[in-house]
């Protein structure tokens, strides 16, 4: 309760004052009035009506302003709508005291006097124009002052550059102009609308289009630009940022204008345009109910659940409210964070965290026979494609052992769902890493049509932001002064972020009944080398010049361009537009199971030829870097869901 009180306190100690001053206005807008009416002449006028009249004058606009609401506001956010406000008061003040005045000169005009004799009643009229003027100025004036006498903090303010002239950058400029400290100061505004072009929002000048951007950022030494464009999509993001390329300027972004001019977003606190801004897509639809039904209540288990995916998994699972959740993973700290960050959230979940390797089968099983899983999605891998492909035999251990390990055991506890997570690298595949992956999606194939367990298969492309993905390398590289290392000027990768990957594996695990290998529609692809020079521009930097970029050839194991399919075979449709199902070649159950035993009997030699050997046995498709060329055209067709055709784009 002592917040609150202090708070009534202060707004009637404010109140209070805002009365007494208007008080003295209103007494300095009557006398004003008066002598205008007397030019001055005091000597001249009928003083001793003076004091009667100004009385009930100021009385009334006292009383007036105050049934409006006028002492309650801050006079250093005076707005339109408080001048608006103030002037229906006065006029309603004045109308109000002449109705008085007409009614007591009828009244008195009975007894053949005059109520008010030698009064001229233009006083009343310039006492009106006199009231607006006085408080519409003190008001202005506070406000001016507190918007133009602020203190500047260390360092001075930096300047802005704000892109946009419409709703949103005038929120954003007049949120700045009512800072308490003068943080920013506005340059100038963009627009690519020349019938904006020279005009002005709050004094602040549209000096050109998004064009001249470099040359504005280098005559106003620019020191922040900021987007403040209504609905703007990421292609149009991705071309403001590119024209800002050796701007040295940092960017931010307007999320929502909404939330600017509610108050609860700051233009100090607003986010940085970042990586995720530019290659995200929109935001994924999901079939809410659907997943509801695979989740809700069911006891769901996750491997590699401290991983990118897998941590990630836990944090979109746990808003199906499952009964419980079981996390596995081999990383201990990571297991450890995971397990204290989802406790935080919903402490009344039940979480059972495993420390385990997934090749240890006996570890596996009594963690499956303790919990029995209803659900269960598979992250737990080995992924990085030049480590591999020099560690082959982990690759055979942790993604063909591993997963075989985790899948028998799902379908020894009869589980209803298990979900394996993927990669692109698994089509065609050029290296260790993807090759292990494929393995593993055909024995989970053959082991969903021998048991009652639904075995469903996932395959997407990079994600943003995942430990040891490009992204985090090239932040570090930056920091360090670069250089940044690309393998190749023409290296092509599909990016998604974390969330929208995790969210759409779950949408497919609720559409899976069996077999399906479901193919993700990654978008466009992006070049790295323009991701490395777009990292730069946002760290406000210029690329080649402040920070470098090297080439350093491919790796062991590495495409020039990934792909999401085999070419020609088809993606057929699903129910939802970002969610293909892989129309793949059947496979021969004994064919795997023999092909596996035998790189698992290898995988302890590391012998790197003989396991590229019976690798490519097993999957034909399979061009070790002998066989794979580093210049292979892109495919010409968009991988989507919606393609008849499954080529790459």
């Amino acid at each position: 309760m002592a917040p609150a009180t202090h708070l009534s306190r202060s707004g009637g100690w404010r109140g209070l004052w805002s009365a007494l001053v208007h008080l003295l206005l209103f007494s300095l807008a009557y006398f004003l009035a008066f002598g205008v009416a007397w030019n001055f002449h005091f000597h001249r006028a009928p003083m001793h009506l003076f004091l009667p009249v100004m009385v009930p004058t100021v009385a009334i606009k006292l009383i007036v302003f105050w049934r409006m609401g006028l002492y309650r506001g801050w006079w250093r956010y005076t707005s339109l709508y408080d001048l608006l406000t103030m002037v229906s008061a006065t006029l309603i003040s004045s109308f109000i005291l002449l109705c008085l005045v007409f009614a007591g000169e009828y009244l008195w005009a009975s007894r053949q006097q005059r109520l008010l004799p030698n009064f001229p009643q233009l006083t009343f009229i310039l006492d009106w124009g006199a009231t607006i003027a006085l408080v519409a100025f003190a008001r202005v004036g506070v406000r001016l002052y507190h918007e133009t006498v602020r203190p500047v903090p260390p360092g001075g303010p930096s300047n802005l550059l704000i892109i946009g002239t419409g709703d949103t950058a005038e929120a954003v400029v007049r949120e700045i102009e009512r800072m308490p400290e003068e943080r920013y100061r506005v340059v100038g505004l963009l627009d690519d609308d020349p019938a904006t072009w020279g005009s002005q929002i709050h004094g602040i000048s549209v000096l050109g289009s998004t064009q001249q951007v470099r040359e504005i950022c280098r005559k106003q030494e620019v020191d922040e630009i900021l987007i403040a464009l209504p609905a703007t999509t990421r292609r149009e993001l991705r071309r403001v940022v590119e024209l800002c390329e050796g701007t040295n300027a940092r960017f931010r972004i307007v999320p929502d204008v909404k939330e600017l001019i509610a108050g609860r977003v700051r233009v100090h606190d607003l986010p940085e345009v970042n990586i995720t801004d530019l290659l995200g897509r929109e935001e994924v639809t999901l079939d809410e109910n659907a997943i509801a039904d695979f989740l809700k209540a069911k006891r769901v288990l996750v491997t590699g659940a401290g991983g990118s995916i897998g941590s990630e998994l836990c944090r979109q699972i746990i808003r199906y409210q499952p009964t419980e959740l079981v996390l596995v993973e081999q990383a201990e700290n990571n297991l450890f964070e995971i397990e204290r960050e989802l406790s935080r959230r919903t402490p009344n979940l039940r979480l059972i965290a495993c420390v385990a390797d997934i090749c240890d089968a006996a570890r596996i099983s009594r963690i499956f026979g303790e919990h029995r899983p209803e659900v269960v999605f598979h992250a737990a891998a080995h992924k990085h494609v030049p480590m591999m492909e020099r560690n082959p035999g982990e690759a055979i251990k942790n993604n063909i052992l591993g997963t075989r390990t985790v899948a028998d055991a799902v379908a020894a506890s009869s589980a209803g769902k298990f979900v394996f997570i993927s990669t692109d690298k698994a089509v065609r595949p050029t290296g260790i890493m993807g090759c292990t992956k494929r393995v593993a999606e055909m024995y989970i194939q053959q082991l969903s049509s021998h048991c009652q367990t639904q075995f469903v298969t996932v395959r997407f492309g990079n994600v943003l932001g995942s430990s040891g993905s490009v992204v985090p390398i090239f932040q570090e590289q930056i920091a360090a002064g670069g250089p940044l290392t690309v393998t190749h000027p023409d290296v092509t990768r599909y990016f998604m972020t974390i969330p929208e990957a995790c969210q759409l594996v779950m949408q497919a695990g609720a559409m899976g009944r069996g077999g399906e290998i479901f193919v993700l529609d990654m978008g466009e692809p992006v070049k790295i080398v323009d991701l490395a020079k777009e990292l730069i521009t946002l760290s406000g930097f210029t690329p080649g010049e402040q920070i470098e970029i090297t080439f350093t050839g491919l790796r062991p194991g590495e495409k020039l361009f990934e792909e999401l399919s085999i070419e020609g075979e088809g993606v057929g449709r699903t129910t939802h537009p970002k969610i293909g199902i892989w129309q793949n070649r059947p496979e021969s159950m004994e064919a795997v199971c023999h092909g596996m035993e035998d790189l698992l009997a290898m995988a302890d030699e590391d012998d790197l030829d003989r396991i590229r050997q019976r690798l490519k046995q097993l999957v034909p498709e399979y061009q070790p870097p002998d066989q794979a060329s580093s210049t292979e055209a892109p495919p010409k067709a968009k991988p989507s869901a919606d393609d008849s055709a499954a080529r790459s784009a």
